[in-house]
């Protein structure tokens, strides 16, 4: 398999404060007084108890006479049942009644439900629990019936927010804006996916700057654990149909959910079911279905018997395989049963299900078939794996896909489905990172090169870079880096990872339209400093990672990881040789290195992560994508011209010469490319100021 990322994480020890509260609860409860909360925080981070808390506040001391909560799907509203906050610290226990909880039984909108869904409004019930669908029909309903004003005083919570949109034809979206234009009720939208979404914005610019944005981090969840403590994201190339590579990725021992190719992609080859059949075939020897939980039986051919959940099936049998698999195994004291519980399931097959909201804390590997070209899908399947639990200190999520060789049948596209996975791994790295921050960092600064803040920010010091000039800059920098690393990764293309292409075309031209296309009307300094930061938390990680393969050498007195005592340094007790966690990476280098905008921009880490993926590729199969990609390539442009010219001025100074057209160094080349264009270009101009 192809390690695409790695992340180790420390302890941060974060437990509960004295109302029961998880660091990141404590950070939303303190922002209760909010009309509009988001808040972007990983799956299993404890978002439906957060809202819990918010929610009791908001109906006993702040007004409010309701609680909608809306799910996506029935089998996420086991999150939202009643829970006992009480033991912890907290004033009141969360309560629903199971006849307001409408993800309990049946369809998700069916008449019976909508028709509670409008009775609960005209009732003194206080909280009801349904799905997207059902909120859909009941709020047309409530209109039809008694007028907006029926939610007036309720407090709408909408868990996976990414499913609303700003566009026009996305119905929760449209009735989310008629609330918000009101003004009369409160609303928490809750999302464990770090970016507006992959076509349509979630919300508006005018309506997302009414809410108050919470952000925790994967990188502080993941501190916080007690026991996983390590996350691999891999991919693995398959040639014929993805069973050839099954046996290869797919470790038995470990508690896995498979995930099988969408319907109608070209990884597809058979029906759902015959699929299923194959993959527990690979397994083992079928033996029997368990009536009680409906999971299948399969003998391994080492002799361990493997219960298997089927979640591809969609008759009649899947509420019973639904049902087990929410029911939590508890002891004789109520609490979980761990051994019990582990050992109830050990691999899940699903289609379309089994992503968001899924709770199943024991998965140890999301194993994925087939690309995903949405990002916000890629970021739910890996949250199926980083749930914590005893005996688990490593989840891992790989990536099965097609290998793009000619075989593939169109070699454009497979290098397109290559890049797909490759902007995938490295937008899941940028999410698996702490929150970095950055500031212009001048001679003399007394600060630490590198600090954390209280909120969790790591704050690092950059000579050269550009301040954000504007408020409105300010707060794009602050809060919208997950939303443009996504779009830069949605962006990648062939040029910028081409070998001959510099670094600067993927750090200065494509970060500079990305945001000049988002951003109307920003002035060129604006632009400028948004495009610095960008590219300082895109390239921050592979600028660290190149400096720990060659062994932090010598540099500013660090040899090999270590302060050198001979120079009269202090050892840096708190790092070890071999940095651990991406925040002591980062931190050794830079210790190591003096960090300036010019090196930020020197780095393309497109191109890295191409090459990182490349070295599981034959010589053959490698010279066939990169040929394809040659091929496709566009021409010259004079954004591109313009960005070399700097290179190319300093190439002179170093050679002594111009780049030559036929060297054989790639980058060279293109740069007298470059050269060559602009010189045609000034003899253009030259002409035409001769007539």
């Amino acid at each position: 398999m192809i390690p695409m990322v790695q992340v180790s994480y420390g302890s941060s020890g974060s437990g509960t404060n004295a109302m029961g509260m998880r660091p990141m609860q404590e950070r939303v409860y303190a922002a209760r007084a909010a009309q509009y909360l988001l808040l972007k925080a990983p799956p299993a981070a404890g978002k439906s108890r957060a809202l819990m808390f918010l929610a009791l506040d908001k109906m006993r001391h702040q007004g409010l006479g309701k609680t909608i909560v809306c799910v996506p799907e029935t089998s996420i509203g086991a999150s939202f049942r009643s829970t006992d906050l009480r033991s912890g610290g907290f004033e009141a226990d969360w309560t629903v009644e199971d006849r307001w909880n409408l993800c309990l039984t049946g369809e998700e909108a069916d008449p019976q439900k909508v028709r509670a869904f409008t009775a609960f409004l005209a009732s003194d019930a206080r909280v009801l629990v349904c799905t997207h669908a059902t909120f859909r029909f009941g709020f047309e309903a409530a209109l039809d019936t008694v007028g907006l004003e029926a939610f007036d005083d309720c407090f709408i919570a909408i868990d996976e927010f990414h499913h609303v949109s700003a566009s026009d034809n996305n119905r929760l979206g449209s009735y989310l804006r008629q609330l918000l234009a009101r003004e009369q009720c409160h609303v928490m939208a809750m999302t464990g996916s770090y970016f507006r979404g992959d076509a349509d914005p979630v919300l508006r610019p005018e309506d997302e700057v009414r809410f108050s944005t919470i952000t925790y981090s994967y990188y502080e969840q993941l501190e916080g654990y007690e026991h996983l403590k390590a996350l691999a994201i891999n991919y693995q190339f398959y040639k014929g149909n993805y069973l050839n590579g099954l046996p290869d990725v797919l470790d038995t021992t470990r508690k896995t959910i498979i995930h099988i190719p969408h319907r109608g992609s070209t990884e597809a080859f058979d029906t759902k079911q015959n699929e299923v059949g194959l993959i527990m075939g690979l397994i083992g020897e079928y033996r029997s279905r368990d009536p009680e939980t409906g999971f299948d039986l399969i003998e391994t051919r080492d002799g361990r018997m493997l219960k298997v959940a089927d979640l591809v099936d969609d008759g009649p049998g899947r509420d019973i395989v639904k049902t087990a698999l929410g029911r939590e195994i508890r002891d004789a004291n109520g609490k979980r049963d761990d051994a019990a519980d582990r050992a109830k399931v050990d691999i899940i097959i699903a289609l379309g299900m089994a992503k968001e909201g899924f709770d199943w804390v024991w998965c140890e590997h999301a194993l994925t078939i087939g690309y995903r070209s949405s990002l916000t899908e890629i970021v739910q399947i890996i949250g199926r794996a980083t749930r914590d639990a005893p005996g688990k200190p490593k989840a891992i999520f790989t990536n099965l896909v097609a290998e793009p060789g000619v075989e593939t049948g169109v070699v454009t596209d497979a290098v397109n489905d290559m890049l797909k996975a490759i902007s995938g791994s490295l937008l899941m790295e940028q999410v698996l990172a702490p929150n970095f921050r950055f500031y212009r960092r001048e001679d003399g600064d007394v600060r630490e090169p590198m600090s954390v803040d209280g909120q969790g920010n790591v704050m690092i010091g950059i000579k050269g870079l550009v301040e954000p000039p504007t408020d409105r800059a300010k707060e794009i920098c602050e809060k919208d880096m997950h939303d443009l690393m996504a779009a830069a990764c949605q962006q990648i293309d062939k040029r910028v990872l081409a070998p001959d292409t510099a670094p600067e075309v993927a750090t200065q031209m494509l970060l500079t339209g990305i945001i000049e296309k988002r951003y109307e009307n920003l002035s060129p300094d604006e632009t400028e400093s948004v495009r610095q930061h960008l590219a300082a938390h895109m390239n921050i990680l592979s600028l660290a990672r190149q400096e720990q393969e060659k062994g932090f050498s010598e540099a500013g007195g660090v040899f090999e990881g270590k302060t050198s005592e001979t120079e009269g340094g202090d050892a840096d007790d708190d790092l070890p040789e071999a940095p651990n966690t991406l925040l002591q990476m980062v931190k050794k280098f830079i210790n190591v290195r003096e960090v300036d905008i010019e090196l930020i921009d020197s780095v393309n880490a497109f191109r890295e992560r191409f090459e990182v993926a490349s070295k599981s590729l034959d010589s053959k199969l490698l010279a066939t994508v990169q040929s394809a990609m040659v091929a496709l390539r566009v021409e010259m442009t004079e954004d591109e011209a313009r960005t070399l010219w700097p290179r190319i001025k300093a190439f002179r100074v170093a050679e002594g010469r111009e780049p030559n057209l036929n060297a054989v160094d790639h980058l060279e080349k293109r740069m007298a490319e470059a050269l060559a264009w602009l010189k045609a270009q000034k003899a253009k101009r030259m002409r035409e100021g001769a007539i």
